[in-house]
């Protein structure tokens, strides 16, 4: 079985839509993803709800998570609603696999996501360096790195 081939069957045995990036991707929503940008095999951009901006010249590599959505609040009954915010990554951002950015985050171009690190829905500043669970801002990490 070729490669498109594989990615229409499991388009047609889910409700992932097929994608530029690879077969095992999962889009969900409209988000906008610019130029030049590298997404890795099961992970998954939800934005179903929220606008979800990808720069150009991005590097997200597998099992990311970039979801807009948190429903924990519903689930325990405190919400009646599933809260969904929006999520941007400027361009030149790279995010290490088993990553999670999670809805309201803003991370600034040339920045650097640690593989593992949750982002919380904070404003991350251009050149830094984000890294662990709580997640650690370096702000500024890669700027005299040029």
């Amino acid at each position: 079985m070729e490669t498109g081939d594989f990615g229409r069957l499991f388009s047609e045995l889910t409700h992932f839509r097929e994608n530029r990036f690879h077969p095992l991707v999962w889009i969900l929503g409209e988000p906008e993803i610019g130029e030049n940008v590298y997404i890795g095999g099961f992970s998954e951009i939800n934005a179903t709800g929220a606008k979800i901006r990808i720069g150009e010249h991005c590097d997200i590599a597998s099992f990311v998570s970039i979801n807009c959505a948190d429903s924990h609040r519903k689930c325990i009954g405190l919400s009646e609603e599933v809260e969904r915010r929006d999520i941007t990554l400027e361009n030149n951002v790279f995010v290490g696999s088993h990553s999670v950015i999670k809805g309201g985050a803003k991370i600034g171009h040339h920045s650097v996501v640690a593989a593992g690190t949750i982002v919380d829905g904070v404003q991350i500043p251009p050149y830094s360096l984000v890294i662990g669970n709580p997640m650690q801002v370096k702000a500024g990490y890669y700027l005299d790195k040029k």
